[in-house]
């Protein structure tokens, strides 16, 4: 099989194994492991296809996903075939090729009120026949414990609550909480909505591409049939953790960052032989462009860190890379007008006392915005120049009169860097 055609490589859809993205490194093959779930023996398969098929380098998606890189017209075939065997190949159909995501913590949390992975399952298995669902479509299944999933840009938020499973819907000024649920309900309440949005574009009743961008009489409609309860808003909690460790249920787990995502195959393969060594043999994909490894002892944690710390791996979470976002920028990205890594990187190394405060800064290397859909403290946005639009408090999507070359930006009082 070959990969698709130039044509329709375009943005509005999600990349997957059957259908590779063409960039600027070659082709872009995305892996949707349910629930973000890896073992040791597969996390080393993929590692050798990036190696055998690709550039050697990944990256872990805000979404939980995984990425091959630079994988060629040539290669492709036997990489497919590779992953078909390995049952890491995505269902055929032009719908989402993943249609949940669940925090990486999810069925270890101390903190959770609910049981987000049999929510999550449920759900998948209510709707996957559904047609009419765009490729970009998702449903966050959040716990309600340490890692909260608000800022991922689901269409559909679902929080456990002790007793019952408040229901948000995303908008273009963040989450609309429009009701709650019985958990023993909730699957069907969440298929009477998706249901209701994918029968909504197939009738021509809207062409939006996501619930954010649906008309509020139409979003009304949609929730009716759900017959949802009312609902007191979730309490807002701390944003998740980008690093470090978290204590579990009789052991421990560690969050290896990554600097914007990017990994390397053979770093992949050493995470794949410290879950054997210290954890449980898992890996597990978080949306934080991290990997953390389950199971671990606690008194094996300061080797493993120091290890993980060796090979490149980002294992505390004041590190200032941390406060920094950023998509593979040119020339990875074929859309890249800049470099967006590197300028993030000296960013870190020259900003550090600003990011420890908490700014939160978003470099995109051209207006997609793909690295992070949502609004940050400082959004840059790459133009062909080489300069950036300068976006305060703001995303990719919005306007501005602002441009500043990188150096100008880290001096300039209005960007507080």
């Amino acid at each position: 099989m070959n990969a698709q055609p130039n044509s329709e490589r375009r943005r509005g859809w999600c990349p997957g194994v059957r259908r590779p993205m063409a960039t600027g490194d070659g082709l872009l093959v995305r892996l949707h492991p349910l629930s973000g779930r890896l073992s040791a023996d597969q996390a080393r398969v993929i590692a050798e296809a990036a190696r055998q098929h690709g550039n050697g380098h990944l990256d872990i998606t805000a979404r939980g996903n995984l990425q091959i890189r630079g994988v060629s017209e040539e290669t492709y075939p036997a990489l497919l075939a590779l992953l078909e065997r390995e049952g890491l190949v995505e269902p055929e159909g032009g719908g989402p090729n993943r249609l949940t995501a669940v925090s990486p913590l999810a069925g270890l949390d101390p903190l959770d009120q609910g049981d987000p992975l049999a929510l999550a399952r449920a759900i998948e298995e209510n709707a996957w026949h559904l047609d009419g669902l765009p490729a970009k479509f998702f449903v966050a299944v959040d716990g309600g414990g340490s890692m909260p999933l608000d800022a991922m840009g689901a269409d559909l938020h679902l929080v456990a609550r002790g007793d019952a499973v408040a229901f948000g819907r995303a908008t273009t000024e963040g989450l609309q909480w429009i009701g709650s649920s019985d958990p023993a309900r909730a699957p069907e309440a969440a298929l009477s909505i998706l249901a209701g949005f994918a029968a909504l574009r197939l009738s021509g009743g809207t062409g939006a591409r996501r619930l954010r961008d649906l008309e509020p009489d139409l979003a009304d409609e949609l929730a009716a049939p759900a017959a949802l309860a009312p609902v007191t808003p979730p309490q807002n909690r701390p944003a998740a953790p980008r690093a470090g460790r978290f204590a579990t249920a009789g052991k421990e787990a560690i969050l290896l960052a990554l600097p914007f995502g990017r990994c390397r195959s053979a770093q992949l393969v050493e995470a794949a032989a410290w879950s054997e060594r210290f954890g449980c043999g898992e890996i597990r994909l978080s949306f934080t462009r991290g990997l953390l490894l389950p199971g671990i002892a606690e008194e094996q944690l300061p080797l493993l860190m120091e290890q993980a710390a060796g090979a490149g791996f980002i294992t505390e979470a004041d590190d200032p890379r941390l406060a920094l976002i950023a998509c593979p920028g040119k020339p990875d990205c074929a859309s890249g007008l800049t470099p967006a890594p590197a300028d993030a990187l000296r960013i870190a190394e020259t900003c550090g006392d600003s990011l420890a405060q908490g700014m939160f800064v978003h470099v995109s290397g051209c207006p997609k915005g793909c690295a992070h859909p949502g609004k940050a403290d400082l959004t840059l946005v790459g133009r062909a120049d080489g300069g950036y639009d300068v976006v305060p408090h703001g995303s990719t999507r919005d306007v501005t009169s602002l441009a500043l070359s990188l150096d100008k930006i880290m001096l300039s009082p209005s960007t507080r860097l």
